[in-house]
C-alpha cells in the first residue's frame, strides 16, 4: 500500500497551516542537520509522505506531513532502519492496523529485529521483498546463516541488503562487511575480557551485554567516521 497523496486543498485551508519546503527545512534541521531539499524529494519518491501541491506546483506540507517526516528521520537515524521497512511500518499504520517495528538492543539505537520473530524461507523472502536467489547470494556471502527458521534479525539484514541493491550492490558486495564484523567482535571480546581485568569470570550474558554496550560505541563512531568521509567527497 501506497501513502496516499495529498488532495489538500489550499484555496480551502489557512495559509498558516500549510507550510513550504523551506519552512520545513527550517523548522526540521536542528534536529536533523542533513535534511535537504532533494532528500525531502527523495522521501516523496519513496512514498513516505505524500505533500500537497498548490496551483502552481509548489510543495505544501501540513504539521501532520511533518510529524510524519520527523518520525520517519528519527527512526532512520536512530534505529538505522531501512526506508523500506519504515514504510511498510507507515503502511500498515495508515490501514489501520497496529504494527511494530524491529526492535531495538537498547544502546545507541542499532536495530537487531525482533528475535521472537520466526519465518520461512518463503516467509522472509515475501516479507523483505526479496527474491529467493538474492537470500541465497546472502547465505552464501555469510551475510545470513543458513537455517530453516529465519528471525527477525535476519529479515531486517534481507531487508538492508534488497535496499542496497537498488544501489546495484549485490550480496557478494557485502562479503567484506561479514569479514569486518567478524574482526570487530574480536576486538571486543578481547576488550571486554581486558577491562574486566583479574576480577571474577563474567558470565556469558554479563559477556554479551558489555560488548552490545562496546558495540553501540563502534557503531557510532563507525557511522560519525562515514559520515565525515561522505563530506569529503562533496568538497
Amino acid at each position: 500500500m501506497s501513502v496516499a497523496r495529498s488532495s489538500i486543498d489550499v484555496a480551502s485551508t489557512p495559509r498558516k497551516s500549510l507550510l513550504s519546503i523551506g519552512q520545513v527545512l527550517a523548522k526540521l534541521t536542528p534536529e536533523f542537520p542533513e535534511l535537504s531539499p532533494s532528500k525531502l524529494r527523495f522521501l516523496e519518491d519513496r512514498d513516505l509522505i505524500a505533500p500537497g501541491r498548490t496551483p502552481a506546483g509548489y510543495r505544501t506540507y501540513s504539521s501532520e506531513d511533518v510529524e510524519r517526516l520527523r518520525f520517519v528521520l528519527t527512526v532512520q537515524r536512530d534505529q538505522y532502519l531501512p526506508l523500506k521497512v519504515i514504510k511498510a511500518y507507515l503502511d500498515d499504520r495508515d490501514a489501520g492496523k497496529n504494527p511494530s517495528l524491529p526492535v531495538t538492543n537498547g544502546v545507541h539505537g542499532a536495530s537487531m529485529g525482533d528475535d521472537q520473530a520466526r519465518y520461512t524461507k518463503a516467509e522472509i523472502v515475501e516479507a523483505a521483498k526479496a527474491s529467493a536467489g538474492l537470500l541465497e547470494g546472502a547465505v552464501t556471502a555469510g551475510l545470513i546463516q543458513p537455517k530453516k527458521v529465519y528471525s527477525g534479525s535476519d529479515l531486517v539484514v534481507l531487508t538492508s541488503i534488497v535496499e542496497a541493491s537498488s544501489f546495484g550492490l549485490e550480496p557478494r558486495h557485502l562479503r567484506g562487511m561479514r569479514l569486518a564484523v567478524d574482526r570487530e567482535v574480536g576486538l571486543i571480546s578481547q576488550a571486554v575480557n581486558a577491562a574486566n581485568g583479574s576480577t571474577r569470570a563474567m558470565s556469558p550474558s554479563e559477556l554479551r551485554d558489555k560488548g552490545r554496550e562496546l558495540s553501540g560505541i563502534l557503531t557510532t563512531l563507525r557511522s560519525v567516521l562515514t559520515h565525515d568521509a561522505l563530506n569529503r567527497l562533496e568538497s
